[in-house]
């Protein structure tokens, strides 16, 4: 029998110090908590080699996860989708055949929905909770910004399926609709009366979204400009 100290493995964590020995339960836990993310180097006692974190076999299931595969999508009410904003002016009639197109699914905390640098496939409509987009330089994590009930992301990916700008998690369990690029397709060439609004209604969202930002860009040059001036 392989002694159990071989099963143990060391961490290399984000100060650049390494971490461990680590039984494979803790090691489980820590991939749970994000503190052990696919690009994280482990080294295993019984493999004598440092890697990353998703090229060990034992582990490769754990990162290779997707949150839509082999998960029916459940049903839920079109009144429901009065809750995400670009749809709130849409009448009654209209939300229900959008609902056709639309898949409802419960997402667990801690789940990365879309990750940097994947294809985009399908753009996401948040019901409930709360996720939050972010990049990882090496292995530190930045947020870029946290997105709650009636917010929407990935909507770029129903026009050019370029890759995903950066990860999305869930901060806690939530729930989110998601409109595969094929079924906008769908939509788009079924019911174009249906897709006008809204895609009018996302655009509107989207241009809110860029004059605020050239704002906070603005200010951020007006304070660099100030600071340069009193030097």
């Amino acid at each position: 029998m392989e002694p159990q100290s071989l099963n143990n493995y060391f961490i290399w964590g984000i100060d650049d110090s390494p971490y461990g020995p680590v039984p494979m339960p803790v090691l489980l836990e820590w991939i749970k908590d994000e503190r052990v993310l696919p690009d994280t180097w482990i080294f295993a006692r019984n493999g004598g080699v440092w890697q990353k974190a998703s090229d060990f076999p034992e582990l490769k299931e754990f990162f290779d996860e997707n949150p839509f595969a082999d998960t029916p999508p459940a049903r839920f009410k079109p009144g429901s989708l009065r809750r995400i904003k670009i749809l709130a002016d849409m009448k009654d009639a209209q939300l229900a055949h959008l609902a056709d197109f639309l898949e409802f699914h419960d997402i667990l905390q801690h789940t990365v929905i879309v990750q940097q640098g994947d294809p985009g496939d399908a753009m996401f409509l948040i019901l409930s909770g709360e996720l939050r987009a972010r990049t990882l330089i090496g292995h530190r994590e930045t947020i870029l910004t946290t997105l709650g009930p009636g917010d929407f992301f990935g909507e770029m990916s129903l026009f050019d399926q370029g890759p995903r700008s950066a990860d999305v998690v869930a901060n806690v369990d939530s729930s989110v609709l998601r409109l595969s690029t094929s079924a906008f397709e769908k939509l788009t060439r079924e019911m174009p009366s249906l897709a006008t609004p809204f895609l009018q209604a996302t655009s509107r969202t989207l241009s809110a979204r860029i004059r605020a930002d050239n704002k906070r860009l603005a200010r951020i040059t007006q304070q660099f400009s100030a600071s340069g001036d009193e030097r």
